[in-house]
This record gives C-alpha cells, sequence and structure tokens, in this order.
C-alpha cells in the first residue's frame, strides 16, 4: 500500500541523483535509505557495507543470479 509522506525537495533531489546510477526512481531510492537504516538501527553492531551486501545479495537471488550455498561444501 502507498502512502504519501512530506519529505524535502533536498532530499528528493540527492533521491534522483543517486537513484539514477543504480537504475532506481527516487521513491525506490527513499525506500532503499529507509532499508538500510532499518537494518542499521536493528543491527547496530554490523557494518554498512555488510548491510549493503546483504540487500545486494537479496535482489541478485530475486533476479536470478544468485547460486544457493550449500552448508558444508567449501569452495
Amino acid at each position: 500500500m502507498a502512502t504519501g509522506i512530506n519529505i524535502s525537495d533536498e532530499l528528493v533531489m540527492q533521491a534522483r541523483i543517486r537513484g539514477e546510477l543504480f537504475k532506481r526512481t527516487a521513491d525506490e531510492q527513499i525506500e532503499y535509505w529507509a532499508k538500510i537504516g532499518q537494518l542499521a538501527e536493528e543491527n547496530p553492531d554490523l557494518p554498512l557495507p555488510f548491510i549493503q551486501d546483504i540487500l545486494t545479495g537479496r535482489e541478485e537471488i530475486r533476479g536470478g543470479l544468485g547460486t544457493p550455498y550449500v552448508f558444508g561444501e567449501g569452495k
């Protein structure tokens, strides 16, 4: 369900610029930032790059680019 919220024009502009780098709309970029913030608050011991890698990995799996890790089988 979509909900309208008020955010600054500056944040929207930053989201548009950053979103273009990653092929996201401004809305998608702001949702991504919100998700990172939520995960960072819920997991204060995890470094930001680790959280970003987790989100990237999830999207790669959804896009069919990943392979499942089988525990006990080292590479």
